[in-house]
């Protein structure tokens, strides 16, 4: 793996000016070798170190090696690699599909992943995508996120065809369930919650297990009609009660709730749990593939007997592996706490794992489609990795990207000596066609650079600030020593012209970058790239959003 690092290494900074670029390369190393995705983290350091290596050598030595050693690098002509999903199992002309989120708050990165693979397959064979708003317990539901559902799966380029909302249906599963009780295939039972699960346990049915269905019809309609409070009452479906997994057996289908509904107060007060409005909506809206994560594997055991008393087709299931999201903040009820209580702005604060969040970011949409892709469908749990993610989005974002100067935490110092310096400036090192901008500094300006790279300097070092000039540390000041780079290998510091203004980055890590904007970044919005700083969605004159490095 070390020889395959070594080598893009070498070709990625020979393409880019002797260069290479770290994330870039990590990237295409877990693209080699899939089964090191869930050591990421051990893997980077070993990536740096050689990137380093290579980086150290000047652009000739680059080239002479390449001659040398790699010609088929002197190839320009890119071979794109083509990630490409699994087909889906027994496909008979167009499929069926959905995607099914809780309306508990805006979609996170983990519901990208879903929409994602599902639109993939709905493109591939041609169908119907349906967005199922499950919305059947009202107690956990954010009102605004009817709408904003929909507006998060726009913005991934997620399409679907149909929306469907669960509690719009209330009637429709409660025919089911009368059906069901007819059949003699579900009960309604009073027991004490403890001592039922103690039942189950053992494989030994409650007293309700055996009333008639004539019995539970009428019970139901008395449900139906408010006569049970909640906790009191709940309706069952019969498995196995010898079943081999316990959490199969017998298995809660709806229970009271007396919450009010954002969508209907309290007209209904027996809610179907989601593993019966599921079965029941699977069936009803036709699908013919379900993809889901392997969480679900028991739910599928569970929902397969409502299809098997129905004489219903089963639609071809798929459980993807798990994925960890270190470090990123997704539960809905630690974001909601967090949002009352104000430590967290609100859905869109750059700390969380929202699709709200990664947006205001500036990350393309884009890059989740390319993740979620190469990251397949395979049942093995994984960690999400962050540096992937990060080095997917810069290859999308980077070749539009305007280039602006920032300086963080900065330090104002007079170039003395220095003749009437005019710098033209390119808005991109390789885009010609998002131009120059210039500044007029006069003689001996005064310039700010950032507080760290001034510490960092030691006296009478010579340094470069980009595209200005070569200077000399004396002390507290700086000197002038030539407009042209010397030839020496010095360190580069960013700077600003004294007229810039104060520009402020927020982090997710919940960090604050204050420092100076330069004056031609005013009224600029969008993503621009902060050069030697990180890529930044600018929102204002004052404030931006901190992309990644």
């Amino acid at each position: 793996m070390e020889e395959y690092i070594r080598k893009i290494a070498i070709k990625n900074a020979f393409e880019h000016k002797g260069k290479a670029e770290p994330g870039a390369i990590m990237s295409k190393v877990l693209g080699q070798f899939p089964e090191y995705r869930a050591k990421a983290k051990e893997i980077f350091p070993i990536v740096n170190k050689i990137v380093n290596e290579v980086n150290s050598m000047d652009a000739q030595a680059i080239s002479s090696l390449v001659e040398k050693n790699y010609p088929e690098f002197l190839n320009r002509e890119k071979k794109v690699q083509e990630h490409r999903l699994p087909d889906l199992r027994n496909v008979k002309g167009k499929v069926v599909m959905r995607m099914a989120p809780s309306p508990s708050g805006p979609l996170h990165i983990g519901h990208s992943r879903l929409g994602i693979l599902n639109d993939e397959y709905v493109r591939r064979y041609g169908g119907e995508l349906i967005l199922r708003i499950e919305d059947t317990n009202p107690s956990n539901i954010d009102p605004n996120a009817y709408e904003q559902i929909p507006k998060d799966l726009e913005w991934l380029g997620v399409n679907s065809t149909q929306v469907v909302i669960q509690s719009d249906r209330m009637e429709l599963y409660y025919r089911e369930a009368r059906r069901l009780l007819e059949q003699g295939n579900a009960y309604l039972c009073t027991c004490n919650t403890e001592e039922y699960k103690e039942k189950l346990a053992k494989s030994v049915a409650c007293p309700h297990r055996s009333v008639s269905p004539h019995e539970n019809l009428e019970l139901f309609e008395r449900v139906l009609m408010g006569e049970f409070a909640p906790g009191e009452i709940v309706l069952i479906i019969k498995t196995q009660l010898d079943h081999p997994n316990p959490s199969v057996r017998d298995w809660i289908a709806f229970r009271i709730s007396e919450a009010n509904h954002p969508r209907h107060g309290h007209k209904y007060r027996f809610y179907p749990m989601m593993n019966f409005s599921v079965a029941v909506d699977d069936h009803l809206l036709g699908l013919t593939h379900v993809i889901r994560g392997k969480d679900h594997i028991n739910n599928t055991e569970r929902q397969k007997f409502i299809f098997n008393y129905n004489n219903w087709t089963l639609p071809e299931y798929y459980h993807y592996g798990l994925v960890d999201f270190p470090q990123v903040v997704l539960k809905t009820s630690i974001i909601k706490k967090g949002i009352a209580d104000g430590t967290y702005t609100g859905w869109d604060d750059v700390r969380l794992g929202s699709l709200l969040a990664f947006r205001k970011r500036g990350f393309s949409p884009e890059t989740f489609r390319r993740y979620w892709i190469e990251s397949g469908m395979r049942e093995i749990d994984s960690e999400f990795s962050i540096e992937i993610f990060n080095a997917m989005n810069k290859e999308f974002i980077d070749q539009r990207t305007r280039r602006l100067f920032f300086v963080p935490d900065p330090v104002t110092l007079e170039i003395s000596g220095a003749p009437h310096l005019k710098p033209v400036i390119q808005n991109h090192p390789s885009n010609r066609e998002l131009g120059n901008r210039s500044y007029n500094l006069g003689k001996s300006p005064s310039v700010s650079i950032p507080g760290s790279d001034w510490a960092s300097i030691t006296d009478g070092e010579e340094f470069r600030l980009k595209d200005l000039c070569n200077v000399r540390k004396t002390g507290e000041a700086i000197a002038f020593v030539s407009t042209e780079p010397t030839g020496k290998r010095v360190k580069i510091l960013q700077w600003c012209p004294i007229e810039s203004h104060k520009f402020t980055v927020m982090k997710p890590d919940g960090d604050i970058d204050v420092g100076l904007m330069e004056p031609q970044g005013e009224k600029f919005r969008g993503v621009a790239q902060l050069e030697r700083y990180a890529y930044v969605n600018v929102l204002s004159d004052e404030e931006g959003y901190f992309t990644h490095k």
